[in-house]
């Protein structure tokens, strides 16, 4: 065990004019994680902590915080990783409900803009098969497991810059590339409109701090990539 002082933006906007920092001091065990250290001082020190989790095995995506200065799923971050001093912040790009816990409604409301949902196409009754062995699967599945955290879109500085309702972010272009992407769905065009203007897609300025952070290890700037190639090959009359 080693003693580590863990250091908390606490706010609460009803009373508070201002964010404070309060410093823990816990003992932290071998393989315990920031998200541990936290239940730790809810339990043993201060029980009006308050933050998001659920799962704790980094499946449901929301733990995330703002750790040492980067984003981070606090369920899946050891402390042994971070030395004896660890900051732990909300997440940018949304407000603070309270302390840690932050209100995801611009990320959702931005996530639903893409119609983010498979629509089947009209002219067929029968299920959408992709064979095996064509390969067009993997076009698309190496960014299927997005778990909504929201740890690109509180990363993302065209977000902090342009607004929450001036870019869409990362992980609603990403989820709309892989449904347009997908040749079976009924909205592609449709889809793709939505995401071809200055708030989507040719909004992005390419800093890559979704895939620094992503989790899952998903990179939707080259996803968004994609969407603006698709956008020029429609544009000149080529098979996008």
């Amino acid at each position: 065990m080693k003693d580590v002082e863990v250091t908390v933006m606490r706010f609460d906007p009803q009373i508070d004019d201002e964010p404070k920092y309060e410093s823990f001091q816990i003992e932290a065990k071998k393989n315990m994680t920031v998200l541990d250290s936290l239940f730790l001082i809810v339990e043993d020190q201060d029980p009006s902590l308050s933050f998001r989790c659920a799962c704790r095995l980094g499946m449901c995506g929301s733990c995330g915080m703002v750790i040492n200065g980067r984003g981070r799923l606090a369920c899946r971050t050891k402390i042994e990783h971070l030395g004896d001093k660890i900051l732990v912040q909300p997440m940018r790009n949304m407000d603070v409900i309270k302390d840690l816990a932050v209100n995801m409604d611009s990320f959702f409301q931005n996530w639903e803009k893409v119609k983010p949902y498979f629509v089947p196409k009209e002219d067929t009754d029968e299920f959408a098969i992709i064979p095996p062995s064509s390969g067009r699967r993997e076009i698309i599945d190496e960014n299927q497991d997005c778990i909504t955290c929201g740890l690109c879109f509180q990363s993302c500085n065209t977000v902090s810059l342009r607004g929450v309702d001036e870019f869409i972010g990362p992980a609603a272009l990403n989820r709309a590339y892989n449904l347009i992407a997908d040749e079976r769905d009924g909205a592609r065009d449709e889809r793709l409109d939505m995401v071809v203007e200055t708030d989507g897609a040719f909004g992005c300025r390419s800093f890559s701090a979704c895939v620094e952070v992503c989790p899952k290890g998903i990179k939707p700037m080259a996803t968004i990539q994609k969407i603006k190639m698709k956008q020029l090959k429609r544009a000149i009359g080529m098979k996008w």
